[in-house]
């Protein structure tokens, strides 16, 4: 079965950047919601990975946080040194040439400075966004921060 543009397109950024070991998946139902994506795969929440853009007078900022944690929004702040608010739906597809529920951490059209929740690291594997609210793909924590050079961030609301 072939994948859908979008899907295609994660894949090649995978397969460029020597991860073609990874295999990006569309699947009968949706992952757009780390509850559905989870529920889809067999993981924890915990497992999937939420990539969230936030935006500030300097820029736009990419923040993977696993499924079972809110962003805290003042941690966030602390780290990019300046105010942060939600990107938009149209941010978000201009800057990642994705739509929301589907945005994967790698391939976005602008690249992102990155920053990784470190409660992923706990987990052998995570699941992240394949492109489309349908599509995913299993990697380690580790190949997650090789792939993104994401800085590892304490970021879970308390």
């Amino acid at each position: 079965m072939s994948l859908s543009p979008s899907a295609a397109k994660v894949q090649k950024v995978l397969e460029a950047r020597g991860f073609g070991h990874l295999k990006v998946e569309e699947l009968p139902t949706s992952t757009r919601t780390a509850q559905e994506a989870a529920k889809a795969v067999g993981a924890e929440v915990g497992q999937i990975v939420k990539s969230l853009v936030f935006v500030g007078e300097r820029g736009a900022y990419l923040f993977l946080v696993s499924g079972k944690n809110r962003l805290d929004l003042r941690k966030a702040q602390a780290l990019v040194g300046e105010p942060l608010r939600q990107a938009t739906p149209e941010e978000v597809r201009a800057l990642t040439g994705y739509a929301i529920g589907g945005v994967p951490p790698v391939g976005h059209d602008t690249p992102l400075p990155a920053f990784l929740d470190q409660d992923l690291l706990v987990y052998p594997r995570v699941w992240a966004a394949g492109g489309t609210p349908k599509a995913l793909f299993s990697l380690t924590p580790e190949e997650l921060l090789a792939l993104t050079r994401a800085q590892v961030a304490d970021l879970r609301e308390i």
